[in-house]
Order: C-alpha cells, then sequence, then structure tokens
C-alpha cells in the first residue's frame, strides 16, 4: 500500500522528469524577449485581477476537458479580458505539457503563468525560454533556502514568482524569502478539500505591498465578492472557467 499524498507522488515524478528534460538540454526560446516582470505588473492595477486557467485535468477531478482546444481557450480568455493566463505543464496528474505554454505564448500577448512542480533551479531557465512570464513556487515542496533561491533566479531573469502558501508557517517563510506575489491555495493539496476561508484569514497576515492571491474552488460571483471585500487582489479560476461552454460569458458572470 502507498503511504504517499498525491502531492508527495507528484513531486517524486517530477523530479524523474526533470532528470530526462535536463539530459534533453533547454529548449530553444519561444518567442521574442518579454517586459521583465509584466505579471506583477498586471496584478497591480486597481480593482480584482483574473488569473484565467488552461488545463484538461486535475487529481481532484479526473478529466476536466474532454475537448482541449488549447489555443482557442487561450485566445477566448484574451478576448474576454483576462488579466493572465495560467497554464498546467505537469503531464501526469493534469495531462500538461510544456510545449502548450510555448505555443500559447505565439498566440496571445497577456502575461502567461507557467502552473507545474518547480523542484530544480533548471525549470526555470527552462520556463523562461518557453515563454512564461511567471512561474508558481509551492512552498509545500521545496526548503526555505531553495525558495530564496529560485526567487532571485526568476528575477535576475525577469520571471514574477506566485509563492503558493497554505498555512502561516508557510506564510512566514514566503515573506522572508521576498515573495512579491503570495498565492493561497484554498484546496489542500494533501485531502484536496476546499476551504475559501483559508485565504481570508492568511491575507491578513500579508503587508499590504505584497500582491495577494486566491486560488482555487472558486466558483460564483459571491464568492468573487466574498474575496473582492477582503482585499484580494487577485483570484486565480480553472475548473469554472474550463467547464463553461463560453468562456467570455462565464468571466463576465464571476465580474459581476
Amino acid at each position: 500500500m502507498n503511504d504517499m499524498s498525491i502531492l508527495d507522488q507528484i513531486v517524486v515524478a517530477t523530479k524523474e522528469r526533470v532528470k530526462r528534460e535536463k539530459k534533453a538540454g533547454l529548449p530553444p526560446q519561444s518567442a521574442p524577449a518579454r517586459l521583465p516582470f509584466l505579471f506583477e505588473q498586471r496584478l497591480r492595477k486597481p480593482g480584482l485581477s483574473f488569473i484565467c486557467e488552461i488545463k484538461k485535468a486535475s487529481p481532484s477531478k479526473g478529466v476536466i476537458a474532454e475537448e482541449f482546444p488549447y489555443l482557442d481557450i487561450a485566445l477566448e480568455y484574451e478576448q474576454a479580458g483576462a488579466d493572465a493566463i495560467s497554464i498546467l505543464t505537469e503531464p501526469n496528474s493534469f495531462q500538461g505539457y510544456t510545449r502548450y505554454l510555448a505555443e500559447v505564448r505565439k498566440t496571445v500577448n497577456t502575461p502567461l503563468l507557467r502552473k507545474d512542480f518547480i523542484v530544480d533551479s533548471f525549470q526555470i531557465e527552462q520556463s523562461s525560454r518557453l515563454g512564461a512570464d511567471a512561474i508558481l513556487l509551492i512552498c509545500a515542496i521545496i526548503t526555505p533556502v531553495q525558495l530564496a533561491d529560485f526567487i532571485q533566479a526568476s528575477d535576475t531573469l525577469g520571471l514574477s514568482c506566485l509563492v503558493e502558501v497554505h498555512n502561516e508557517t508557510e506564510m512566514e517563510i514566503a515573506l522572508a524569502a521576498g515573495a512579491r506575489i503570495i498565492g493561497v491555495n484554498n484546496r489542500n493539496l494533501k485531502t484536496f478539500t476546499v476551504d475559501m476561508s483559508n485565504s481570508i484569514q492568511l491575507k491578513k497576515l500579508v503587508p499590504p505591498d505584497i500582491i495577494f492571491v486566491s486560488e482555487s474552488g472558486i466558483r460564483t460571483s459571491r464568492d468573487v465578492d466574498l474575496l473582492r471585500q477582503n482585499n484580494v487582489d487577485a483570484v486565480l479560476i480553472g475548473e469554472t472557467l474550463m467547464r463553461a461552454p463560453d468562456k467570455k460569458i462565464a468571466l463576465d458572470e464571476l465580474r459581476a
């Protein structure tokens, strides 16, 4: 019987994947150089920002989108006024691939967040070459020293870092490492249960100059309004939009 959590299993698989990718070498530059830190500049605009996610599947929900025209979805998000687009590139549990990021980069001008399980500095340079404007760093899977090092390495490339935390201890680590964008995942990565109050409670620990993002489980305009009332700067929405037949209408309804 396997006692590892799904998160632990993903991390083990990711480390093996990175070993293979290192042997293959870094990809070519996918697109012309972007403005540095474009992702965080966009999220600093007045009002609530919307990060719209492209993902085919997840460990908690299985396949979310049987049909997966990811380039069309990226264009829909851009036309709907998404402030940024998040793209899953983890293959085993989310059925994502790095080529999705490279291809979407050539299709839209909206800032792109590479959502993966970053465990090695190789993935940071790789993300930049694939055309990402930002990467996700998950406190639960790296050490505090790695977190600080990865933020520094990203800074040299003009990449923003969305640092994901789940509790007060991880929040302290993120702040100490110099995170400028902190995301709270409302979904527990070990049990996959969702609790929106996690964002609301942890927001109280964040200085006002740091961008705060609420992630996962956001389904209705009431959810969005609750987060807006609690001074959240941005929301990351995946499954709700991926299941919507018309993504512009769905995003307009969430904004209402």
